[in-house]
């Protein structure tokens, strides 16, 4: 049963690749039969025309950016409203978290209008801004709860130690938050790196496209190149499986570290 569903989810990955050695015709008699030949103009095509290297470089930009900004500004704010429990850090925590439930495209509209007056629009570090806005809730809530778990005990006696808040901080809660902080870096750069519609609304030059929305050229009202939209899909997904098969490990142990008291 597991290597059924394992080859169900791997198909959409094998018609990728092969689709962008393909040509047109090829694709069109046959989509998941293999190539008559291992032909690369395709992909040489994508590198020339979307600019593979700059368009790479955006999108890594982006994601370890935001990924960076959300890590540290949701663990130290998670620390300070555990540690400091009452109705304000409650308010601040559910008000947060009220974020979760609404609807994406409910504040397309706003956020255009917003990020526009601030002037955000067509700019990486406005992406970034808005990246940081809208993940910063479910690693909120990721870190509160991992934290409720370490014992205050050991921040008790660093402060005897004679190290102060941010001592503390850096020196013992990031340490032992390193199973959650894997986790949560694993999940926002899937996110961020795949994500689509974000940089579509925010983005408009071709310099600052990152790799989804500059594959997306390929694909049009009345025709669609599948050969070459294939061989730029390749570009975007292979760096994002080599990089999750590395660190899948730490997704499963962010997941269950904490989760038996004891």
């Amino acid at each position: 049963m597991m290597i059924v569903l394992g080859l169900l989810f791997l198909f959409p990955l094998y018609i990728t690749f092969i689709s962008g050695f393909k040509t047109y015709n090829e694709i069109m008699q046959s989509a998941w039969s293999l190539p008559q030949s291992f032909d690369f103009h395709n992909f040489a095509t994508v590198w020339k025309q979307i600019n593979i290297p700059g368009v790479f470089m955006n999108s890594l930009i982006v994601t370890v950016a935001s990924v960076v900004f959300i890590l540290l500004i949701s663990s130290a704010a998670a620390y300070q409203l555990v540690r400091r429990p009452g109705i304000i850090s409650n308010i601040v925590f559910y008000s947060i978290l009220s974020s979760l439930v609404i609807p994406f495209q409910t504040l397309m509209i706003p956020l255009v209008k917003i990020a526009s007056e601030l002037r955000l629009i067509d700019s990486l570090y406005g992406l970034i801004f808005v990246y940081c806005g809208f993940g910063i809730p479910l690693a909120l809530f990721l870190y509160h709860g991992f934290i409720k778990a370490i014992p205050r005990e050991l921040e008790e006696a660093a402060h005897i130690d004679g190290c102060g808040v941010f001592g503390v901080y850096f020196r013992i809660l990031l340490p032992l938050m390193k199973p959650i902080t894997s986790t949560i870096a694993i999940l926002h750069t899937l996110w961020i790196w795949n994500d689509f519609l974000l940089p579509l609304i925010m983005l408009t030059s071709a310099k600052n496209k990152t790799l989804p929305l500059a594959s997306s050229i390929y694909f049009g009202e009345y025709s669609n190149e599948w050969g070459l939209a294939m061989a730029a899909l390749s570009f975007a997904i292979i760096p994002m499986v080599v990089f999750f098969l590395i660190m899948q490990k730490y997704i499963i142990q962010g997941i269950t570290s904490g989760a038996v008291k004891g």
